[in-house]
C-alpha cells in the first residue's frame, strides 16, 4: 500500500469514526450550524475581496500587502476550526506502519483542508476586479496562487504554535508577537505611524510579487512540515506513554473550605482541578491572558471607543472564562460519574460548588478592568451590571448543559484530546452567552438609555443569583431523568 492509498484509507477511517461517535446525532446538528457559519464567513470574504480589489487601482500585489492584516486574523480563527493531527493519529501509533506515515498523511490533509480553500472567496473576486481593471492574467493568477499558498503556510505555522501552546500556554504570547512583527517599525516612527505601516505594506507587495518568493514559500512549507511531523509524534508518544507525569510532591489541603461541608469539598476539587490538570489549567491561563489583553486594549487605546463595542468587550471579559470552561460542564466528572450517581444528592452540592467557584472568579476580570474605569471608558455601574448578569443569568443558561453533556474530558491530554463541541446545544448557548446580552443592552440603549439598562441588568443578575438553589435543583431533576443515557455516553467517550 503506497502513501496515497494509505491517505485515502485514513480519511475514510476518520469519517467513519465521526459516524460511530456516541454524539453523532448531536454532531450532525453542530455540523449544520458550522456550515451556516462557513457560508456567512464566505460572504464576508467576498465583500472584503471586492473592497480590496477596488482599492488596488488595477495593480497586482495589493492583496499580498494586505496579508499583514488577514494572516493574523486567520491564525486566531484556526483555534476554532482546526485541530492538531495528534488526536487523529493516536489510534495508529501501534499499527504496523511507519511511525511518521500516519502523521504525514494528516499533515497533508491540513494542506488541502476546505478552510484553506474558503479564503479563495476573497482572493478570486479580488483577482476578477484586477482583470477587469486591465491587469495581465499571468500576474493576477500568480498573486492568487501565492495568497493561497500563504494560507497553507499559515496552517503549518498554526500547527507549530498550537502544539507548543498545548504544552505551555506562554507560547501564545510568542505566536502573537510573531504576527506583530510587521508592525514593529511603528515603534521607531511614533511620530509618523501611518507612513511606517505604508512602507511595510509596500515591502510586502514588492517581495510577494518577486520571482523568488514562490520557491521560498514552498521551501519554508517543506521545512515546517518536517518540524511539525517531529513535534506531533514526540508529544503524542509522550502523552500515550505518560512519560511526562511526575510524582506529586505537595498536597494542598485548602482547609478554609472545610467549613462549607460537602459543598466545600467539591470547591476543593474544582480549585485543585484548575491548578493541577493540564486541560483545565491551560484553559484557565488562556482565558486570563485574553481578559488582560482585551482590558488593556480597551482601556489604553482608542480602537473601541464605540459604546456598543465597549459593552460587548466588557461582557466578553466577564463571560469568557465561564463560557469556555462550563461549555463542557460535567465533562471532567465524566471520568468518575458512576461514583457520583451512587450518592445522587451529591450532584446538587457539586453544581452549587461550581456556581460559587465560577461566580467568585468574576472578581478577577472586575479588578483587571478597573483601569478602563479610571480612563473613563467604563463606569463602575457598567462593571457591576455585567458581573452580576454573568454570575446570575449567563451561568443559569450555561449550567443547562449539565443536563445534555455526555462526553468525558481527558484531564491531562492536550495533543490527543477530543474536539471542543460535542453537540449543537453547546454552540447555540455559547453564541447566546456572547451576543444575547449585547442585543438586550442595545435595545435598552434605544428605549431607556444605558444607565437604566445597567440597573435592569443588575436586578436580573441578582434575581438569578438569589434563586440559584431553585434552578440548580431543577437541573438536577432533569439530569436524573437522563442519567442512564448520560452515563453510557460518559463511559463510551473515556480515554482508557
Amino acid at each position: 500500500m503506497n502513501k496515497f492509498q494509505l491517505y485515502r484509507l485514513l480519511r475514510k477511517n476518520t469519517n467513519l469514526s465521526y459516524k460511530r461517535s456516541p454524539a453523532f446525532e448531536q454532531n450532525k446538528w453542530a455540523k449544520g450550524l458550522i456550515y451556516f457559519g462557513a457560508v456567512m464567513f464566505g460572504i464576508y470574504l467576498i465583500m472584503y475581496g471586492c473592497i480590496i480589489g477596488a482599492s488596488a487601482d488595477g495593480t497586482a500585489g495589493f492583496m499580498l500587502g494586505a496579508s499583514m492584516v488577514y494572516l493574523p486574523i486567520d491564525f486566531l480563527f484556526r483555534f476554532v476550526v482546526q485541530n492538531t493531527p495528534g488526536m487523529m493519529v493516536k489510534p495508529y501509533i501501534l499499527q504496523p506502519i511507519s511511525r511518521y506515515t500516519a502523521i504525514e498523511c494528516f499533515l497533508v490533509g491540513e494542506h488541502v483542508s476546505g478552510y484553506n480553500f474558503l479564503w479563495l472567496c476573497m482572493f478570486v473576486p479580488y483577482g476578477i476586479i484586477l482583470l477587469f481593471a486591465g491587469e495581465s492574467f499571468g500576474l493576477v493568477f500568480y498573486e492568487v496562487i501565492i495568497c493561497l499558498i500563504l494560507m497553507i503556510l499559515n496552517s503549518q505555522i498554526y500547527l507549530f504554535f498550537r502544539t507548543l501552546i498545548n504544552r505551555t500556554v506562554l507560547w501564545l504570547i510568542l505566536g502573537l508577537l510573531f504576527y506583530a512583527l510587521p508592525y514593529s517599525p511603528v515603534l521607531f516612527h511614533l511620530n509618523n505611524k501611518a507612513n511606517a505601516i505604508d512602507k511595510v505594506f509596500d515591502v510586502y507587495m514588492a517581495v510577494g510579487m518577486s520571482w523568488y518568493f514562490l520557491p521560498l514559500l514552498l521551501a519554508v512549507i517543506c521545512g515546517l512540515f518536517f518540524v511539525n511531523r517531529y513535534f506531533q509524534f514526540k508529544y503524542v508518544y509522550e502523552e500515550i506513554s505518560k512519560k511526562t507525569e511526575k510524582e506529586l510532591k505537595h498536597v494542598s489541603q485548602f482547609t478554609f473550605f472545610e467549613r462549607f461541608g460537602l459543598v466545600g469539598e467539591y470547591l476543593k476539587i474544582e480549585l485543585k482541578s484548575n491548578i493541577r490538570n493540564k486541560t483545565m489549567r491551560t484553559r484557565c491561563i488562556f482565558s486570563l491572558v485574553a481578559v488582560i489583553a482585551f482590558s488593556l486594549l480597551v482601556a489604553y487605546t482608542p480602537i473601541y471607543d464605540n459604546e456598543l463595542m465597549q459593552n460587548f468587550w466588557c461582557l466578553y471579559c466577564f463571560s469568557l472564562y465561564g463560557a469556555t470552561a462550563l461549555i463542557k460542564i460535567m465533562g471532567q466528572e465524566g471520568n468518575y460519574i458512576e461514583l457520583l450517581m451512587m450518592h445522587r444528592e451529591n450532584l446538587i452540592a457539586l453544581l452549587q460548588a461550581k456556581f460559587y467557584f465560577y461566580s467568585s472568579v468574576l472578581i478577577i476580570p472586575f479588578v483587571i478592568m478597573l483601569p478602563a474605569v479610571i480612563t473613563g471608558k467604563y463606569t463602575l455601574l457598567m462593571l457591576f451590571a455585567y458581573m452580576l448578569l454573568t454570575a446570575g443569568f449567563l451561568h443559569f443558561v450555561i449550567f443547562q448543559l449539565a443536563v445534555y453533556n455526555k462526553q468525558t474530558i481527558p484531564l491531562q491530554l492536550k495533543v490527543t484530546a477530543k474536539g471542543n463541541f460535542e453537540n449543537g446545544m453547546q454552540l447555540v448557548i455559547e453564541i447566546f452567552a456572547f451576543f444575547g446580552p449585547i442585543l438586550i443592552t442595545f435595545l435598552g440603549y434605544l428605549l431607556v438609555g444605558l444607565t437604566y439598562t445597567y440597573i435592569i441588568l443588575c436586578i436580573v443578575g441578582l434575581a438569578f443569583i438569589a434563586t440559584h438553589q431553585i434552578w440548580i435543583r431543577n437541573i438536577y431533576n432533569r439530569m436524573m431523568k437522563r442519567r442512564y443515557e448520560n452515563i453510557e455516553g460518559f463511559i463510551n467517550t473515556r480515554d482508557f
